[in-house]
């Protein structure tokens, strides 16, 4: 078996999330095909000066920016750091020093308003289809990340007391996020045509696709498609964390239920977003 494959597999055991380990995967891939192209050979280990060479080909020929490249860097060292403890290399071909620094970013990343958050969401609500408004304003009034969302299941949550366990957040951190209003009535609609759906008896979770026992994102990103291209799932995240600080919650509360292990993140959505921030740089 070759060791890319060995990793995927290691990643598996150690319960990391498909989304983590896809990203893993691609950035492996990318690096194993340049090498490949590069030197007419496919890759088993990893070798310093290549490493070296791969990165200023993304910085210089592909003008790749900085915090992809450090992704991309994050993916080798790990994948040198497995390789070392499986046996199949000795030394360390990436190291910490290879990072390129990044001045922060210090503009709100959000980028939808309330108004067209708001538009967006009497769209759907207007299709009448209850499943996808509540998965909707879920995201728009929680903050949740779209794969804890689809992962909720039917004994996670209690609209009695409007409160939600995420039992598989980013890290595998578990959390309690709780529910508004808006929230519980939207759940309570969608629950009444739950029963409808074909798996509806035998799924253990809360949003279930037409054909199959869970919702996945490829499906969640088609009904955002057509409601509004420019609103993505994670838009809506971002919209939930700067509505909240602009309605009276605290940096901490927000950091508690959106999942963010670093406080510094939170902080960012207390800032003007970039179309504000230039039009104060106009000002000048």
């Amino acid at each position: 078996m070759q060791p890319l494959q060995l990793f995927m597999d290691y990643l598996r055991e150690n319960r990391k999330s498909e989304n983590t380990i896809k990203g893993y995967e691609l950035d492996l891939k990318q690096y194993l095909n340049w090498f490949a192209n590069s030197f007419g050979q496919q890759g088993q280990i990893l070798y310093r000066q290549n490493v070296l060479e791969y990165v200023s080909f993304l910085k210089t020929v592909k003008r790749v920016n900085a915090k992809t490249i450090n992704r991309k860097i994050s993916s080798l060292r790990s994948y040198n750091e497995f390789l070392i403890e499986s046996n199949i290399q000795e030394d360390m071909a990436v190291k910490k020093a290879d990072m390129i620094k990044v001045q922060t970013e210090y503009a709100s990343p959000t980028k939808v308003t309330e108004a067209e958050a708001r538009q967006f969401m009497q769209r759907v609500l207007e299709s009448k289809d209850k499943r996808n408004y509540a998965i909707v304003i879920l995201l728009a009034y929680t903050g949740l990340r779209i794969s804890e969302s689809l992962a909720i299941q039917l004994d996670d949550y209690n609209l009695q007391t409007g409160e939600c366990i995420i039992r598989n957040g980013k890290g595998e951190k578990q959390r309690t996020v709780y529910l508004n209003s808006k929230v519980i009535h939207a759940l309570r609609d969608y629950l009444k045509v739950r029963k409808n759906y074909l798996r509806a008896e035998v799924s253990p979770y809360l949003f279930l696709s037409k054909k199959s026992e869970k919702l996945d994102r490829t499906t969640v990103n088609r009904i955002f498609q057509k409601f509004n291209p420019e609103i993505t799932p994670h838009d809506l995240r971002h919209f939930f964390c700067t509505n909240a600080i602009e309605k009276g919650l605290s940096i901490h509360e927000v950091a508690n239920q959106a999942g963010h292990s670093n406080i510094h993140t939170t902080l960012l959505y207390t800032n003007p977003d970039k179309a504000k921030l230039k039009n104060k740089m106009e000002l000048l």
